[in-house]
């Protein structure tokens, strides 16, 4: 099996020579986040974590993708919080690009690092301390849990991606799969986050069109991703945001794998008043 590669963006700020162009587009059916946009001047802080700052990919936008928001977090050694999630109808996941760190969940003690993947109820209580001596990085989903009468409330699930097999699509001779942490006939659960790979010279043969909203950011390799009416190039590092119903399929050219960590909202009535 292939080992693993994550990109992880580390910020800093262009020369004055840098030219301006480059692939960061905003449509409203689709948007393209480029790595190269990923630099100190747009990162955040959140209350309640020290020695720590975050690009923010994706949140709520009236008449865009509206069920979740998307941060890299960045956490320097000893940085972390005793207080990382400030609401409490939030469910989360967590997936570890670069270093470490040590993740409590009522009041169990987890150890995760690169390819670490966490999921973590609306309500848990948790920690995060970053303690591995080394800068981390990973990508933290949020959304809404739509909890449903009837249905239980998942569990939290701590995995690695190098210890699950990749489903592979079927009719495709092994060269699309993906890692699923949740197995899709969970109806208790509302949203997934998993891993897609494209073998060099895969494809989505079809262009998809569905209501599931995406966060796509590309872990590795690089493909030619239709978006809508468009055919765009697309790199490890960089981040693809689509609104329901975006037509997308993907050209992955090679030379190496194309894989990334894709959000999708699943497993709930549409809601039939807007924003309610």
């Amino acid at each position: 099996m292939t080992k693993p590669s994550y990109y992880a963006p580390t910020g800093g700020h262009p020369d004055q020579h840098t030219l301006l162009t480059d692939r960061a587009v905003f449509t409203d059916a689709y948007a393209v986040i480029p790595k190269g946009t990923m630099r100190d001047i747009v990162t955040s802080l959140l209350p309640f974590w020290n020695q720590t700052r975050l690009w923010v990919l994706a949140r709520p936008l009236s008449g865009f993708a509206e069920t979740f928001s998307h941060y890299i977090m960045e956490v320097q050694p000893g940085g972390g919080s005793a207080q990382p999630e400030t609401d409490a109808d939030a469910q989360g996941v967590l997936f570890v690009v670069e270093g470490g760190f040590t993740l409590t969940i009522d009041g169990k003690t987890h150890a995760l690092d690169e390819g670490g993947y966490a999921y973590l109820p609306a309500g848990a209580d948790w920690t995060l301390s970053n303690d591995s001596g080394a800068v981390t990085r990973f990508h933290w989903v949020r959304k809404t849990y739509e909890a449903v009468k009837g249905l239980d409330r998942p569990e939290p699930l701590v995995l690695n991606e190098q210890d699950i097999t990749p489903v592979v699509m079927p009719e495709t001779d092994g060269k699309w799969a993906t890692t699923r942490f949740v197995d899709p006939d969970d109806l208790r659960h509302d949203m997934h986050v998993n891993i897609v790979t494209f073998e060099p010279g895969a494809v989505i043969p079809f262009l998809e069109t569905h209501v599931m909203e995406h966060g796509l950011y590309v872990l590795e390799g690089k493909a030619v991703y239709r978006l809508n009416q468009d055919w765009v190039e697309v790199e490890a590092g960089d981040y693809m945001w689509l609104r329901a119903f975006c037509p997308q399929a993907c050209y992955a050219g090679g030379p190496g794998r194309f894989r990334y960590l894709l959000y999708k909202d699943v497993n709930r009535h549409m809601k039939l008043t807007p924003g309610r």
